[in-house]
């Protein structure tokens, strides 16, 4: 399933994209996407109903985050080879973790807002996942049992606040729409190999990322197992896995987001966003 929120900022509802691309109001059945309807169960119901016979859409309504509720996001840090080597750091022994705040999450086609003061507003496409079972200690193995499904994230970074003066990553990915997600949340059963997903992004139509998971240096369920020893995972928790090359930061010279700029992002299967750069 494809599974959205939809409508106006605060007063999203619960929907899906059916197998023809028509949006259906998924409201009679489930109160949100959230933690709570991420479980296996609730998931089996929704996928079981007649999706033609959901009300239809109006073509064109606002897409929101496709999560709603989130707990808490936990992102990770130099997880592509080739990302690291345009760092210029070593490769890491093990995953590098830190948090965004929730308030950043936006939706898919919402503007990003550079905040009063930033000059070095950076992109990062990522696969984000989803939490649907609590996941506390878990093994590699077991670890992609414990995911509902699957999302495009834009882990928008401002790179003066996350690494000069006090240099406090939080600080600096925590922003009010610094996190774009979506279009849609795609459940886990409808993606084969979260190991070999294309990602790419554009800004002003220009090809600045691609590749694929399949360079991940520590794979999702690596990830999924080696944070759980550390925090349980909460059925809502979002975990964004890294960014590939071509970020902003390892250009020379850097070129950061501008207001007026588009960025466009996508990965294979999972849905494409499109966001306006505009200033605070």
């Amino acid at each position: 399933m494809r599974l959205v929120r939809f409508g106006d900022r605060g007063g999203e509802r619960p929907g899906l994209i059916d197998r023809g691309g028509t949006l259906r109001d998924l409201s009679g059945h489930v109160d949100g996407i959230d933690g709570r309807a991420l479980g296996r169960a609730t998931l089996a119901r929704l996928a079981a109903l007649p999706a033609g016979s959901l009300p239809a859409v109006t073509p064109g309504t606002r897409l929101g985050p496709c999560v709603a509720n989130v707990g808490k996001i936990v992102c990770v840090g130099l997880n592509y080879r080739e990302h690291v080597l345009e760092s210029g750091q070593a490769m890491p022994a093990e995953p590098v973790l830190f948090m965004k705040a929730p308030s950043c999450l936006t939706g898919p086609d919402d503007g990003i807002v550079i905040p009063a003061g930033a000059t070095k507003v950076d992109w990062e496409v990522e696969l984000a996942l989803v939490i649907g079972a609590t996941a506390r200690g878990v093994t590699p193995a077991a670890a992609l049992g414990h995911v509902a499904g699957y999302a495009v994230f834009n882990d928008v970074s401002e790179r003066g606040w996350q690494l000069e003066g006090t240099g406090q990553w939080l600080k600096g990915k925590s922003a009010d729409s610094f996190g774009p997600v979506g279009p849609w949340l795609v459940t886990a059963d409808e993606v084969a190999d979260p190991q070999q997903l294309g990602l790419w992004l554009t800004v002003n139509g220009e090809r600045r990322q691609g590749s694929s998971t399949a360079d991940m240096i520590f794979p999702v369920a690596t990830l999924v197992s080696y944070i759980s020893r550390f925090m349980t995972l909460c059925p809502g928790d979002l975990v964004s896995t890294g960014t590939p090359s071509g970020v902003a930061l390892g250009g020379h010279p850097p070129r950061y987001l501008q207001a007026g700029d588009v960025v466009r992002c996508g990965i294979d299967g999972l849905g494409e966003q499109h966001s306006a750069v505009v200033a605070a």
